[in-house]
């Protein structure tokens, strides 16, 4: 489980590298799920131990940063100068060395259902779906997978957040393509999110100002033959597009919920827990009242229409210990669930307060903050 960093065991350091190293290894680390910083960390170990390592281009290099055991930083320094080499150099060699140690281990079958699909779920508001979803979606597509974010929450926060208007009432939309109401292809509404190393991977599709009609529309529409299938019929087209569809709920039990639990469902020949629900929860008693609910109403899906339901596990957010014993305790009161188990703990911190203020992705804003870092142990997580 991902937790803060302890300030006395790691240090934050930066240097410049290139794009192009700096993307393949958030890929590799993913491949072979390993946090970056450990990544590095031991790359600067065994570059200590090595010699004569070749030289790495480092033109054009910009900013990364990462956390290092306190201690090894001045350790590489001072073997940086004894070596005649920049900083920068030092670490660049001491990355493509881990990379070679760790090369890509062979591709996974192809899967027959297509894309994996994610819902991020919890019927209590405030506890930070649209954040985790993001910050997911994000690093997915910054490790190399081709990631598709949908706002599916009738407020619009997620499409907001990432610096886009919502689609106009009267605008072809995903409620439109649902209720069949819509003309053209959905895929045209796709909009790419530009920026770090996730661009060309990641697009999203932006919440509609009709979206806060969709429940009482499904519950009274007559082309909708199985309300339940809604969701799933209107993406059909895109999943052999996408390697991942992620879905930011809204905070509700309606038929827009249902119709998200269906279709993050394990499909006929679908390797178990290989699609399914993450729930974003808070260490309070709140958060615990409203999983109950929803999972009362996940198991009176799973009964009527008899299909499994992967319960992914849950993301603790904005977790912070100082606010002491009701923090704590609910806390280990989540992780003593055991299953579904917490997938990490995201610290309450100023990143993502900052990016939705600034309309950036997290994984640009503050690439390498802890918020970060613990989005792409949930992206590593899932993807396993």
């Amino acid at each position: 489980m991902t937790a803060p960093y302890n300030p006395s065991e790691r240090e934050k350091v930066v240097a410049k590298l290139p794009s192009d190293l700096r993307r393949e290894l958030k890929v590799r680390a993913a491949e072979v799920d390993t946090d970056i910083q450990d990544a590095v960390t031991q790359g600067v170990e065994a570059w200590r131990k090595a010699k004569n390592r070749p030289a790495v281009d480092t033109a054009g290099g910009t900013s990364f940063a990462t956390y290092l055991p306190t201690g090894l930083y001045d350790k590489l320094k001072k073997d940086c100068k004894a070596r005649g080499l920049s900083y920068n150099q030092g670490i660049a060699q001491a990355i493509r060395l881990w990379l070679d140690k760790h090369p890509s281990p062979r591709p996974k079958p192809a899967r027959v259902t297509g894309a994996r699909r994610i819902v991020f779920g919890n019927q209590k508001g405030g506890v930070g779906k649209t954040s985790v979803s993001a910050g997911t979606a994000q690093a997915l597509a910054e490790s190399g997978h081709r990631t598709l974010l949908i706002d599916f929450d009738p407020q619009g926060h997620l499409t907001k957040q990432l610096g886009h208007p919502l689609f106009d009432i009267d605008a072809p939309s995903l409620a439109k393509h649902m209720l069949g109401e819509a003309k053209g292809e959905l895929a045209e509404l796709l909009v790419p999110i530009k920026g770090g190393d996730f661009e060309d991977h990641l697009w999203l599709l932006p919440a509609c100002k009709d979206a806060f009609l969709l429940d009482a529309k499904l519950a009274t529409s007559r082309t909708v033959r199985i309300k339940e299938t809604a969701l799933e019929k209107a993406l059909e087209a895109l999943e052999q597009d996408f390697d991942y569809i992620l879905v930011d709920c809204p905070p509700s039990l309606g038929y827009s919920m249902d119709t998200a639990l269906y279709y993050c469902r394990t499909r006929e020949g679908e390797e178990e827990s290989t699609s399914g629900i993450v729930i974003p929860v808070l260490a309070e008693d709140s958060s615990a009242d409203a999983y109950d609910m929803l999972y009362d109403q996940i198991q009176d899906l799973v009964e009527d229409m008899e299909i499994d339901i992967a319960l992914l596990g849950f993301v603790v957010n904005m977790y912070d210990s100082r606010k002491g014993y009701v923090a704590t305790s609910s806390l280990e009161e989540w992780q003593k669930f055991g299953e579904p188990p917490v997938l990490a703990i995201v610290p309450e911190l100023k990143d993502q307060r900052e990016a939705v203020r600034v309309k950036q992705p997290l994984l640009v804003h503050a690439a390498y903050g802890e918020q970060a870092e613990v989005m792409r142990t949930i992206a590593r997580r899932i993807s396993g």
